[in-house]
């Protein structure tokens, strides 16, 4: 590693690897959670309280467009300030490596993310729709009391796919080229986008500097994501060539409809958003998922997880050159 890059505490692809190794041996647990609640939740509830002061209907909707790129601006560049510190002080630990990997820890989502799709697998296996549609609840954003087994394993697919580059590879590339700085300011953006970066008038103008840069740091890491996916399940490209770019969004459909076609399934379609239905695209040419298919998903999830590992781990040798 260059020594300047070494005396910044930038360890490259082996500090993104080391995050993602601590992150998925401890996560962030949940009695820990309770009594210092996870950063991204200080992050939300800064641009929570920035949109609140600023985002006002009486303003035009340039002054709205203005505030919100000075909110991302003040959240994302205190993220990527506090990330410069803590990175300092890890240069100067006789630790080496170990504080590094655990601060990254925690803008990774790579355990977790496992976990809450297998809260609904299990529930869905055990025969309990109540409790399946209450853990996917918790990690989408649809109306989730009427869906049916098969719909609930389709959401938590969605999920697995989209979440696999928002919370893993996303972050991890961040990390890898622009250390604790990159990683946090990712985050920053990222939680910004999914508060704020919404087309409703509400937010359409006060949002949009968060979802114009959420779609840029998303642009390599999404179809990153994708191509894993594909990888993992030994097919699915062209599905994912096919399919990535009917999502509204330039990223989201990637990973998608790489999980649609690694499955051999059928993803998508309309779904309900605080009780209007919204028609979405489909991915994939398949029959819908089953209960069943949640399995094969997350099995795809994790040799892809691997798959990210394994480039980190090929690309910090020549970083350590």
């Amino acid at each position: 590693m260059p020594l300047e890059l070494a005396a910044a505490g930038w360890p490259g692809p082996i500090g993104a690897l080391g995050g993602l190794a601590a992150e998925a041996a401890l996560g962030y647990p949940g009695a820990l959670h309770r009594r210092l609640p996870h950063p991204v939740v200080w992050i939300g509830a800064a641009i929570s309280g920035l949109e609140a002061a600023w985002n006002r209907p009486e303003l035009g909707a340039a002054a709205r467009r203005a505030l919100g790129l000075l909110t991302l601006a003040l959240v994302a560049g205190a993220a990527a300030g506090a990330g410069w510190g803590l990175q300092r002080l890890c240069a100067g630990s006789p630790f080496g490596l170990a504080p590094f990997a655990l601060i990254a820890s925690l803008g990774l989502a790579q355990r977790s993310l496992y976990e809450h799709v297998a809260a609904v697998r299990d529930a869905l296996a055990a025969g309990d729709l109540p409790a399946a549609r209450t853990a996917v609840g918790r990690i989408v954003g649809r109306d989730t009391e009427d869906l049916d087994a098969a719909e609930v394993a389709a959401a938590a697919l969605e999920s697995l796919a989209e979440s696999f580059n928002d919370g893993v590879v996303a972050p991890a590339f961040w990390l890898a080229v622009a250390g604790l700085p990159g990683l946090f300011a990712y985050k920053a953006v990222n939680t910004a986008d999914s508060l704020i970066g919404h087309m409703e008038p509400r937010w359409r103008a006060f949002g949009w500097a968060a979802a114009r840069s959420d779609d840029l740091l998303n642009l390599v890491p999404a179809r990153l994501a994708g191509l894993l996916i594909t990888l993992a399940g030994h097919g699915g490209f062209g599905v994912m060539l096919r399919d990535a770019r009917k999502h509204a969004s330039p990223n989201a459909g990637w990973p998608e409809a790489a999980m649609a076609g690694a499955l051999g399934r059928t993803l998508g379609g309309p779904a309900r958003y605080e009780g209007v239905v919204v028609e979405r695209p489909r991915f994939g040419s398949g029959p819908a998922p089953a209960a069943s298919d949640l399995v094969r998903g997350q099995q795809l999830y994790v040799v892809a997880c691997a798959g990210l590992w394994i480039l980190l781990a090929a690309g910090g040798l020549p970083w350590r050159l």
